[in-house]
C-alpha cells in the first residue's frame, strides 16, 4: 500500500511564514526602548536640592581659589621676589670685581639677562593670580591697566568710561575684575573685533557693568555657545554676588555683557544655573 505523499506549501503560505519568522526574529534582537523615567514632587524638590547645593558648593570653592590665589601671589611676591633681588645684588657684586672682557664677564651678563627674565615672569604670574593694583590703587585704575595692556597686546581699539566710588567691596572688585577680563579674553579670542568699550557706573544700591565689542558676534540660540565655559563661569559668578547678566549678540553684529551687582555681597543668595 503506497503512503499518500505531502503536498508542497503553497507560495502564498510560504510568504507568510517567511514574513512572521523575520519579525520575530526583528522583535527578539531589537533592544526595547527605555522608558522616560516620572519624577514625583518629591522627586523634583531633590533634584532642586541637589542642584543649589552644588551651586552652592561652586561659589565655595570659587571664593576658596580666590583667597589660595591671594596667598600664593603673597608667597611669591615676598619670597621668590626676595631671592630673585638677592641673586642681582650678588651678581652685581661680581660683576664690579671683574673688570676685563673676558669669558667669566659674558656669563655673568647671560646670568643677568636670565635673572631679569626670572624677574619678568614673576611678576606676571603673580598679577595673574591677584591684580596688585586692585589692592593698592582700587578698582578703576586695576580696570584701565589691564584694558590698556591686553587691547595693546592684541591690537584693539579701546576706550572706558568707569565712574565708581572707592573703595569698591573686596568680593565685588575681584569679582568685576574677573568678569571683565573673562569677558576681553573671549573677545581676543573669538570675536574678531576692531574695538571694544567698557563701562562701569556707581548707583545708589548697585553697579551697572557693560562691555560691548564690534566682533563677529554669536548665535544664542545655539546652546553650544549659551552653555561654554567661559559664559557659564560668568554667569555663575554674577549670580554668586547676588547680581544679574545679559547677553546681546547675533552674527555679523557684535556682543554686549552687561552685569547688574549689588554694592554688598555679603547676603547674596544662593541661585541655581539652568
Amino acid at each position: 500500500m503506497t503512503r499518500p505523499r505531502s503536498r508542497a506549501l503553497g507560495p502564498s503560505l510560504a510568504a507568510l511564514l517567511g514574513i512572521g519568522l523575520a519579525l520575530v526574529a526583528a522583535r527578539i534582537l531589537t533592544p526595547a526602548a527605555p522608558r522616560r523615567p516620572r519624577f514625583t514632587g518629591t522627586e523634583s524638590g531633590s533634584l532642586e536640592r541637589r542642584a543649589s547645593e552644588l551651586s552652592a558648593l561652586s561659589t565655595h570653592l570659587q571664593q576658596l581659589a580666590e583667597t589660595e590665589k591671594a596667598e600664593l601671589a603673597r608667597e611669591l611676591h615676598d619670597e621668590l621676589g626676595g631671592l630673585l633681588t638677592a641673586a642681582k645684588m650678588d651678581l652685581s657684586w661680581l660683576q664690579s670685581r671683574v673688570t676685563d672682557q673676558s669669558a667669566v664677564q659674558q656669563r655673568l651678563q647671560q646670568l643677568g639677562a636670565v635673572l631679569d627674565q626670572a624677574m619678568d615672569v614673576k611678576r606676571r604670574v603673580v598679577e595673574e593670580l591677584r591684580p596688585s593694583l586692585l589692592d593698592h590703587f582700587g578698582l578703576a585704575v586695576a580696570l584701565r591697566s589691564y584694558l590698556e595692556g591686553l587691547c595693546g597686546q592684541a591690537g584693539l581699539e579701546c576706550d572706558a568710561l568707569i565712574e565708581v566710588e572707592e573703595p569698591v567691596a573686596a568680593d565685588i572688585a575681584i569679582g568685576v575684575f574677573r568678569i571683565v577680563q573673562e569677558a576681553l579674553l573671549n573677545v581676543v579670542r573669538h570675536a574678531h573685533a576692531r574695538h571694544v568699550r567698557l563701562e562701569l557706573r556707581g548707583r545708589s544700591a548697585s553697579y551697572l557693568l557693560r562691555l560691548q565689542d564690534d566682533g563677529r558676534g554669536m548665535d544664542l540660540s545655539d546652546s553650544r555657545v549659551r552653555f561654554s565655559h567661559g559664559l557659564t563661569g560668568m554667569r555663575h559668578r554674577v549670580w554668586a554676588l547676588g547680581g544679574r547678566i545679559a547677553l546681546e549678540s547675533a552674527p555679523g553684529a557684535g556682543t554686549a555683557v552687561e552685569v547688574v551687582l549689588p554694592r554688598s555681597a555679603l547676603a547674596a543668595p544662593a541661585q541655581v544655573m539652568p
